[in-house]
């Protein structure tokens, strides 16, 4: 009986390690961004997550991608947002992340960076190193949904100037 139950316990560590090791399960269920096409595991660290209360799942890219989504669906409930974690990139509670808006590292799909951390001395070190300012996931979306605007315009300039460039055109 004790060796069943260990052989059950290391099993399902092995299955939890084994989700840690191959990625996180979101990416392969929606490797592209739904919005913008961007290869979600190379944006691990801004991809986001929603859960709404039908069961439905969406994976973005980013927070502004995700916010393009929320304003679609207005009429879906989230049950649950989740985050990657800016250094591990690890699936993390949206509304529980430590965020930081602004600083000097680029950001996903939007002038403006809004990145989560799921310790607040993470979030910490990154704006002593980086600047910015602290947040919380209402102060972040709101952010997002502020710059829609000039964030829709920049992507669009900059898909207009690689279509030029593609074409031949300078």
């Amino acid at each position: 009986m004790k060796r069943r139950i260990l052989f059950v316990l290391l099993t399902a560590f092995l299955l939890s390690m084994a989700g840690v090791v191959l990625g996180e399960d979101d990416v392969q269920k929606a490797p592209s961004c739904k919005y913008c096409g961007m290869d979600r595991a190379k944006f691990a660290h801004s991809r986001m997550l929603v859960t709404y209360d039908d069961g439905t799942t969406l994976g973005t890219c980013s927070i502004h991608c995700l916010a393009v989504d929320l304003a679609q669906n207005i009429d879906k409930m989230p049950s649950l947002i989740q985050v990657g974690d800016f250094n591990s990139k690890k699936l993390i509670d949206a509304e529980k992340a430590f965020w930081v808006i602004g600083g000097n590292k680029p950001g996903v799909m939007t002038k403006q960076a809004k990145w989560a951390f799921e310790k607040k001395e993470d979030a910490d070190r990154f704006i002593m190193e980086n600047g910015g300012t602290p947040a919380t996931y209402d102060e972040a979306m709101k952010a997002a949904y502020d710059s829609m605007y000039t964030d829709t315009k920049m992507i669009r300039d900059k898909r207009k100037m690689m279509k030029m460039k593609g074409m031949g055109h300078q």
